[in-house]
């Protein structure tokens, strides 16, 4: 397939697209990397990975990764930044960043933070000192941190808020947008991203997509979901959106990242995906394995000789034991960092093997496999038969 969309810093070229599902696979060109999607992009809030090193997430062959403006606009500072031209030479990253605009924390730093038409006006949880992100500073501190994806600041609500609140950010999301375009300094090698928000409104969110399409913007992003909602009524929002977003552009669901949600949200026809969890919970001691997770701490692996997972080919797994790793979780720093390497490594393999399996046009029965081993007595719950019926995959018919 060719080229379906072109910017100064972005090229989208679909190069399959599943033949029962809204499943596609494209190569998406940015200024330090082509990312293959779908794409799961780990994240370093501070311009780093906790309990992994960059050399290290290179070579797992991770194409981008995030960072989170508002903190690195604490710290580091934009000064700095500017000092050492951007982050990539910072963190000494080669290949493609994303960075958040901070609009996030407007959910989780809300005690924090004062939000008006101006922008939000937070209280630094490190130092107490304020800080007012308006869409201009955003986009300037995005501008100097040299991200090669940068997301517009918009006014984030709890997804299950309800009633004139949820408008009246949508609005103000379309209104920010305009002020972000009109701020934006580097478009020739930046591209900004607009993100969709009207909580679990359909009407609200088709507005939005309507107002913020007309933009013609490299990308965007689907904001304000994964926080607490049932997970019907979030994939019924992905997929309303994905039916209205241009098919020549990529699609991002933010904070999206447990192994089954990725696996629905693909076949929804989402392209992008970022979270937390797989090093968060390596700090906690718990792998990330195909039948779910597996919690090292507990005393059924003392004495087990086997790798995590025999198939996987990271480091961890080639030359350390779950009783090892038993011995050292939650004990020892090296633990988080063997675990994190092999949470990542699960992630993308999962990623790179669900491409596969679209550019093959096989994307079905990988999910029935793939669902299979997650589900081995096939209680499958009742959001992920339903979402994959909405796109013609029915789950019940026995894995190839």
């Amino acid at each position: 397939m060719t080229a379906q969309a072109t910017h100064p810093a972005l090229q989208f070229n679909i190069k399959a697209k599943c033949s029962t599902t809204k499943a596609r696979c494209a190569d998406l060109v940015l200024p330090h990397s082509v990312v293959e999607t779908p794409v799961f992009m780990p994240v370093g809030t501070q311009g780093t990975m906790k309990g992994i090193t960059f050399k290290q997430l290179e070579e797992l062959g991770c194409q981008i990764c995030l960072a989170n403006t508002y903190h690195l606009g604490h710290r580091p500072g934009p000064e700095l930044l500017e000092e050492v031209g951007g982050l990539h030479n910072f963190m000494k990253w080669p290949r493609s960043l994303l960075t958040d605009s901070g609009g996030f924390q407007m959910v989780s730093l809300l005690s924090l933070a004062e939000i008006t038409e101006v922008g939000v006006k937070f209280q630094s949880p490190h130092d107490g000192s304020s800080l007012m992100l308006t869409p201009e500073k955003s986009i300037e501190l995005q501008n100097t941190i040299g991200s090669d994806i940068m997301m517009q600041l918009d006014d984030v609500v709890h997804v299950l808020t309800t009633g004139p609140r949820v408008e009246e950010a949508m609005y103000r999301s379309i209104r920010w947008l305009d002020r972000c375009i009109s701020a934006h300094k580097n478009p020739t090698t930046q591209n900004l991203y607009a993100i969709i928000q009207g909580a679990l409104d359909l009407d609200l969110r088709t507005k939005c997509i309507d107002e913020m399409v007309k933009r013609d913007l490299p990308g965007y992003a689907i904001g304000g979901l994964s926080g607490g909602e049932e997970k019907d009524a979030f994939c019924k929002v992905v997929s309303h959106c994905t039916d209205l977003l241009p098919d020549g552009r990529p699609r991002y669901c933010m904070g999206v990242g447990y192994a089954v949600d990725l696996v629905v949200c693909v076949a929804l026809g989402v392209d992008q995906f970022d979270c937390v969890y797989p090093t968060r919970t390596a700090r906690f001691g718990t792998a990330l394995v195909k039948s779910g997770t597996m919690s090292l701490k507990q005393r059924v692996y003392e004495n087990d000789l086997r790798p995590i997972d025999e198939d996987c080919p990271c480091s961890t797994c080639k030359n350390y034991t779950r009783s090892y790793l038993h011995q050292i979780v939650t004990k020892e720093t090296v633990a988080c960092h063997l675990v994190t390497i092999h949470n990542i490594a699960y992630q993308l393999t999962l990623m790179k093997t669900l491409r596969e399996s679209i550019m093959e046009d096989r994307f079905p029965g990988f999910v029935r496999n793939f669902f299979a081993d997650m589900y081995p007595d096939g209680k499958y719950p009742a959001w992920c038969i339903e979402a994959l019926q909405s796109v013609n995959l029915d789950l019940t018919q026995q894995p190839q």
